[in-house]
């Protein structure tokens, strides 16, 4: 038989009862992930607000902000990291986001493409029908 981590009084499993801070987040790591998650989302409101830069420098900047706050998300609250515990679930992270960008990259693609080549772009309708 093997022998397990069980104690009698509570059928609670003492193997979960390890002091790994690897695994789960201290109140001081939550309040900085929150903290830098507000500041990032009040940034990213600021520059749509207030319109402090051009549409296509504030276009950037969202993205830049988006991608910082998916960061803070990753590391402060599912303690995804480059710890050797936590190696398995960032490799299986990063295939992930790079099998959805490949998917939503070539739809648009291929989108863009059936609208380009499909679609009468300098024609009107009276010399569309003029052809028949």
């Amino acid at each position: 038989m093997s022998s397990t981590n069980v104690t009698p009084s509570s059928g609670h499993d003492s193997s979960h009862d390890r002091s790994d801070d690897t695994s789960h987040g201290s109140l001081k790591s939550y309040m900085v992930g929150t903290i830098l998650s507000l500041v990032l989302t009040l940034a990213s409101f600021g520059v749509v607000m207030y319109r402090l830069v051009s549409p296509e420098t504030g276009l950037v900047a969202i993205v830049v902000l988006c991608v910082a706050q998916l960061v803070v998300q990753l590391v402060y609250f599912l303690h995804v990291g480059a710890s050797r515990s936590q190696r398995a679930n960032t490799g299986i992270f990063v295939c992930t986001a790079f099998l959805i960008a490949v998917i939503v990259g070539l739809s648009l693609w291929v989108m863009h493409n059936a609208n380009v080549n499909m679609m009468p772009t300098q024609m009107s309708i009276e010399r569309a029908m003029a052809h028949d």
